[in-house]
């Protein structure tokens, strides 16, 4: 099939070289124009393991190409895919949807015979129905436009495995031939058994939203079970993993620590929020405020921990932070606790040194009154206090005991519980975790206060991870 994919941030690149990979002629589209170069060249302007050889395997093939017209991508494609961002609004917790309004606005004039626009972005409930209207007031004269909703559920560092072997696909459409058409769209899929669930577009929009404020639920309820089990001397870790044994509770999604971040869960629960109230049902999702607010919590008290470290004080203490995306394997800074955390220490006086293998000038781009080092050996030369703030595979390759003799201070706090404690520890360091028994604070002793915490919200590329020699000999 003839498809466009309309939008080619994270989403839109991914979906676009994997459409292409799958066997259709894609088209995709954007309005900057360095981006749209930087694709048609194979190198996305994001990092997402595999998708660059993806991109090159279908740029050269010739069934991927790129444009800033919508007018090109109206004559050349039979569906329309958009995958624009839907941002938090300034000053509220509803979505952003003008990007969405305006490739509408951009696109149904030149649409001349049938044809058919999917959403993938996520979206407030009721929005295909809104631009449904839309469309029928935009179109030529003569024109059959469906419009169809069929939700994204990529996981940042397996978009592509997401994209070529989703564990479900669902299909909101108003008619048995929009239907039919995304069958077609997904066929390689389909053959493969991957579940197809055919509903009505309300539905497809609540699927994701609802799958988000799942996750973040199970996340913020580890992370306050983590609270108590500070206060009460227990191990959070082995208390997940004795409740995740259970089937209808399970393990993923249970580990506690910083909190979770990016593009998506946060400003997703909150829209979701914002969108129940304006359905006058807001009392049902009340708890996802909380859940919200427990999240927040763990930067809170993860800058609490490491100013007790500090031995009370960041005023004068070189901190070295390890990691800056909200997660491992992206550059995405975006709502990121790690940046978040290191801002918010570097505000209380400390002199902060961050590292991360990929999300270095993101992160300098937001914070730039950081200090970013150019591997781990020089961000934590002569450190009071080390934090790990996003659970990277080589960081849990690091060599305590080489690393002992770099700083000024053998103290480590691992927000993420991703760390060996023993290994640490037997090498002299003092190893402080997230609910965890070595973690606790004294029964009854307030916090040492809150802060104000800075968000983040840039893409881009990184340079890799630079060798330091500090991994520790495999076993």
């Amino acid at each position: 099939m003839r498809l466009t994919v309309i939008g080619t941030g994270y989403l839109g690149a991914v979906h676009a070289a994997c459409m292409a990979d799958i066997g259709h002629e894609v088209l995709g589209v954007d309005v900057d124009i360095q981006k749209i170069e930087a694709l048609a060249e194979g190198r996305p302007p994001f990092f997402e393991p595999g998708l660059q050889e993806v991109l090159v395997r279908n740029v050269r093939s010739g069934r991927l190409r790129f444009t800033t017209s919508l007018r090109e991508a109206a004559e050349f494609g039979d569906v329309h895919f958009i995958c624009v961002g839907t941002p938090q609004q300034r000053g509220s917790n509803a979505a952003d949807l003008r990007h969405v309004d305006a490739v509408i606005d951009g696109l149904a004039p030149y649409l001349h015979g049938r044809s058919l626009i999917v959403g993938k972005s996520t979206v407030p409930v009721g929005t295909t129905a809104r631009l449904a209207a839309r469309i029928s007031e935009r179109i030529p004269d003569g024109s059959d436009v469906e419009i169809a909703w069929n939700p994204e559920f990529l996981r940042e560092g397996y978009a592509v495995q997401d994209t070529l072997q989703p564990d479900r696909l669902v299909a909101g459409v108003l008619s048995s031939r929009a239907d039919e058409t995304l069958r077609t769209v997904y066929a390689p899929m389909l053959q493969a058994g991957i579940p197809y669930i055919s509903t009505d577009p309300a539905t497809a929009e609540l699927v994701k939203v609802s799958a988000n404020s799942f996750l973040a639920t199970k996340i913020s309820f580890i992370n306050a079970m983590a609270e108590v089990c500070e206060a009460a001397g227990a191990d959070v870790v082995t208390l997940a993993d004795a409740i995740g044994h259970d089937t209808r509770i399970g393990r993923r999604f249970l580990s506690a620590g910083l909190g979770f971040g990016g593009g998506c869960l946060p400003k997703d629960i909150r829209a979701f929020t914002a969108r129940a109230a304006e359905l006058g049902v807001d009392h049902s999702v009340a708890f996802l405020r909380e859940m919200d607010e427990i999240n927040l919590r763990q930067r809170r008290r993860t800058v609490d921990i490491a100013r007790g470290m500090a031995d009370g004080t960041f005023v004068g203490s070189r901190v070295a932070v390890l990691g800056a995306t909200f997660k491992p394997d992206s550059d995405d800074v975006r709502d990121s606790p790690a940046l978040a955390v290191a801002a918010a220490v570097h505000a209380e006086g400390a002199e902060v040194r961050v590292y991360d293998p990929q999300g270095m000038e993101n992160a300098r781009a937001v914070h730039g009154d950081l200090t970013y080092a150019p591997n781990v050996l020089t961000a934590l030369k002569d450190a009071d206090v080390v934090l790990h703030l996003t659970e990277w595979s080589q960081f849990r390759e690091l060599d305590p005991v080489k690393l002992a003799a770099v700083v000024r201070a053998p103290r480590i706090l691992d927000a993420r519980n991703g760390l060996d404690a023993a290994v640490w520890r037997s090498a002299g360091w003092t190893v402080r975790a997230l609910g965890r028994p070595s973690a606790s604070v004294v029964p009854g002793q307030q916090p040492a206060g809150r802060v104000t915490l800075p968000q983040s919200a840039v893409r881009g590329s990184a340079a890799p991870i630079a060798a330091t020699g500090l991994s520790r000999s495999p076993k």
